[in-house]
């Protein structure tokens, strides 16, 4: 990381407020906050605080202590001076000794021996072999949101700090708690860049692994389509031509979404590319499966799992081999059936446990429709969360099962609309509609 230049020569210039007289030290209150002001990393701002605050009041040491919202305490992010470096392990509850207090009041406190005040916890000098004795606490405060509590301690000289020393410490909160909340909110939005930029980056390498185009396969014709909920999902599909007889279609959905799903995703994918890049013109199918399952077993958390469907096509004899890993059962409309036939057959999902799968063997006729899908397409939801459910595609398929591949994916995706009525998408939408020619 390139370092940081910070305006430190303030306190070269004036190395400590002694002896300064009123216009001096509010000069270099004024440098102080402008400084302070300037755009720079939250730890590069909290050392300055530190080193400013010490300095201005002419202290031993400081200590700025940041509200946690979500634990509802005070976090030391630095503490300057000696043992300094002991205390950022520790953290304070509202309410708890001088600084927990003025958190909670939100005003200033100017105390001249603390071991005589009754909200002092002595604990931390017990931990840092630190003697606390004089101490100015002022909270951070923009609009009368609590940012923090900064702490000045001990007077090199001594002595007590005065009325004066707390109006300008006051005057530096201000600024700081403004200083911290903008240093923040930039903060934020480097952070937001830098995931959109990741999940671009994602879904960049995501679309990669779906195919460009639907490979010509011998007396089948092919529509495809995937709408991911969000920029990156957890949907896959492909279409591999092995050769000129058989050709292997995959349709999987990963657990999750976002970055995590979409690198099971590539995993899964890498693995079939792997696999197929043996070359092998006598593709098993149910080793290719169980293949694909010990390397996400291997290679994924345990709460990670991905459900898929793959079938193997053999053109000359017509022939659709099918392993279903827990997927949703895609749909086979024979043409002279009213009823489809669902590919159930195979095993648990891939990921979870190495277990063998079966597989089932099915002949395709001229006419008939192959759908096999996501379960994004039937647990869509509309504004009163009712699943677009099963019956619905089944439905709207045999209306147009008559109909091209792309026509009746037409027909499923309007329908699905229709069904959700505007509603936010709740999940990635991916079906593949194939059918047999000759």
């Amino acid at each position: 990381m390139p370092k940081i230049k910070t305006k430190n020569n303030l306190t070269k210039k004036h190395s400590t407020s002694a002896g300064l007289d009123n216009i001096s030290k509010f000069t270099l209150l004024m440098q102080i906050t402008q400084s302070i002001s300037e755009h720079k990393p939250l730890p590069f701002l909290f050392n300055e605080i530190m080193e400013e605050s010490k300095n201005l009041l002419d202290a031993e040491a400081s200590s700025l202590l940041i509200y946690d919202e979500k634990e509802d305490c005070l976090q030391f992010k630095v503490a300057k001076g000696d043992k300094g470096e002991m205390i950022k392990q520790f953290s304070v509850n509202i309410g708890q000794g001088i600084a927990g207090w003025v958190a909670e009041n939100k005003k200033p406190v100017n105390i001249k021996d603390c071991y005589d005040d009754d909200r002092f916890d002595s604990s931390y000098d017990k931990k840092t072999n630190f003697r606390t004795k004089a101490m100015v606490c002022v909270p951070l405060v923009k609009k009368n949101n609590l940012i923090g509590v900064l702490q000045v301690i001990n007077k090199r000289d001594g002595g007590v700090f005065i009325l004066e020393d707390i109006t300008l410490l006051e005057i530096m909160a201000t600024h700081c708690a403004i200083a911290i909340d903008n240093a923040r909110l930039t903060q934020m939005e480097i952070e937001q860049k830098t995931m959109e930029q990741e999940l671009e980056t994602a879904r960049q390498i995501q679309q990669k692994a779906l195919p460009d185009t639907i490979p010509a396969i011998k007396d089948i014709e092919i529509s495809a389509k995937l709408i991911p909920a969000k920029q990156v999902g957890g949907d896959y599909y492909h279409i591999y031509e092995i050769n000129e007889d058989h050709s292997l279609w995959v349709v999987a959905d990963v657990s999750g979404k976002g970055i995590p799903a979409s690198l099971i995703v590539s995993t899964l994918h890498a693995s079939i590319q792997t696999y197929l890049s043996f070359g092998t013109d006598e593709l098993d199918l149910l080793h290719l499966v169980e293949s694909i399952n010990k390397v996400l077993i291997d290679n994924t958390p345990p709460d990670k799992y991905a459900t898929a469907w793959l079938g193997l096509y053999h053109a000359h004899d017509n022939l659709l081999e099918s392993v279903n890993a827990g997927h949703n059962p895609p749909l086979l409309f024979h043409k002279e059936s009213e009823q489809p036939v669902k590919l159930e057959d195979g095993g648990i999902f891939l990921g979870a446990y190495p277990l063998p799968y079966e597989k089932e063997s099915l002949a395709l006729k001229p006419g008939d429709v192959l759908v096999f899908f996501t379960d994004g397409v039937t647990e869509a939801w509309n504004s009163k969360e009712e699943d677009y459910e099963d019956w619905r595609l089944e439905r709207i398929i045999k209306e147009f099962r008559d109909k091209g591949p792309r026509q009746i994916l037409n027909a499923i995706e309007n329908d699905v609309d229709m069904h959700v009525d505007g509603a936010p998408q709740s999940d990635d939408f991916t079906c593949i509609v194939s059918k047999k020619i000759n």
